[in-house]
């Protein structure tokens, strides 16, 4: 596992590059309890890296192969009803056999980024491209970590339901629940797991693990190694607030994927929300056809106002009453002001254009003013360069890559001390 550390810089180029050239699919494995989409040796990931001249690999780096399996299962959205839904799991291959009979895998939930298009899920991406997401390449074939990645209720098996956008009881359910199936088909299918269990994901992939944790250290009943949860809007009703003072929207999507799950969840009519014509077009916007690049250009990027995105009322009446249902609602979902038991390394980088350093380093006070047992900051920059007055910066975007690196490298630390490899 020691390559692992020397993985700090990782640049897109191989959080992105697809494995699946002209390889067909796996079909002569019999599975229970779901379906192998994905397989993959580590000779041929190797050379997929080195063809996209990925940094730090060569043909003396160890890369593991992987079996990724898509797995349905249920969980419970926000208003209580039972959904069936879908995730991925990915198991690498390739370690030594001692690992496999005696010291077992070590297990990361990884909650993905926003997206838009169903396309984009993990299980759909992986089964559509012959390839998993860029994420298990760092975590479980460069990490040796088994991977699993909920698809989110609204995607894979639950296509035709409402995302529920930045809502933390149901995207906490959607990753415990899949922790739970994902344990289960490891028994069924002879997957030998050691029962560390390690949380993170990038944006609202950070926000989803940080509302994992809360849960689980609410209900008692998992434990967690670590959580490195990256890149999250934890602080949602500050976060919007400051959003809708802004004269225009960077992302015009995410604002308006947040206003149209609230006023799903919180059963209030869109177009006091949403101006029109915009307001009658998320329903299909947001239906899982289109990516956030085919959805921005078809809204505003002013942010109210009579041909804004909201409902001059609707912003009026979120920045003056501090109770109006929006900001009582976003308020409910906040989950930084907490104070966790479990060890918490909040990775973010200090250059991001979309959720602003200033979020983790308002978390990291509040959960250590609450009297939290271990939590910290990790600017990615910092443990990239090692050096604290660095310039280097890196945009939301290019950043996901190089703080999933960083989160390898860091739960692969744990691991070492813990379990032995």
């Amino acid at each position: 596992m020691g390559k692992v550390s020397q993985l700090t810089l990782v640049v897109s180029a191989m959080f992105l590059v697809g494995c699946g050239g002209g390889l067909s699919k796996p079909s002569n494995e019999v599975v229970s309890g779901g379906e192998l989409v994905v397989s993959f040796s580590g000779a041929s990931i190797k050379q997929s890296l080195i063809d996209a001249n990925t940094p730090g690999i060569d043909v003396n780096s160890t890369v593991y192969g992987y079996k990724a399996y898509k797995i349905p299962y249920t969980t419970t959205d926000e208003e209580n009803n039972s959904v069936s839904v879908s995730g991925l799991m990915v198991v690498p291959t390739g370690l030594p056999n001692v690992v496999y009979s005696t010291l077992g895998l070590s297990l990361v939930s990884d909650d993905h980024g926003t997206i838009f298009a169903d396309r984009e899920s993990p299980s759909v991406q992986a089964s559509l491209n012959n390839a998993p997401s860029g994420s298990p390449i760092l975590l479980t074939s460069l990490g040796g970590f088994v991977t699993i990645q909920p698809d989110y209720i609204g995607f894979g098996d639950s296509l035709s339901h409402y995302h529920p956008f930045i809502l933390k009881k149901s995207l906490a359910n959607a990753t415990v629940d899949f922790i739970a199936a994902a344990r289960a088909f490891a028994v069924a299918n002879n997957i030998n797991l050691n029962g560390q269990l390690f949380l993170t994901g990038y944006s609202e992939g950070g926000y989803a693990a940080m509302a994992t944790l809360e849960k689980i250290e609410t209900d008692g009943v998992l434990t967690v190694a670590m959580a490195a949860p990256m890149a999250g809007p934890y602080a949602v009703e500050g976060l919007a607030t400051t959003v809708l003072q802004a004269a225009n929207l960077s992302v015009p999507s995410f604002m308006a994927n947040v206003g149209y799950a609230y006023a799903t969840a919180f059963t209030k009519d869109i177009t006091t929300v949403i101006n029109e014509p915009y307001a009658s077009s998320l329903a299909t916007l947001f239906n899982g056809d289109l990516t956030r690049t085919e959805i921005d250009p078809q809204l505003p990027t002013a942010t109210t106002g009579a041909n804004g995105l909201f409902n001059p009322l609707f912003v009026q009446d979120a920045l003056t009453d501090p109770n109006n249902w929006f900001r009582r609602a976003a308020r409910a979902n906040d989950v930084y002001n907490w104070a966790p038991t479990t060890s918490v390394r909040l990775v973010h980088c200090l250059g991001d254009d979309v959720i602003p350093y200033s979020i983790s380093q308002l978390t990291n006070g509040t959960m250590n003013g609450n009297g939290a047992a271990d939590v910290s900051l990790v600017p990615v920059e910092v443990a990239v360069t090692g050096n604290p007055g660095t310039a280097l910066r890196y945009g939301h975007g290019a950043c996901a890559s190089v703080a999933y690196s960083v989160t390898t490298k860091i739960f692969a630390q744990v691991r070492l001390g813990t379990i032995g490899y």
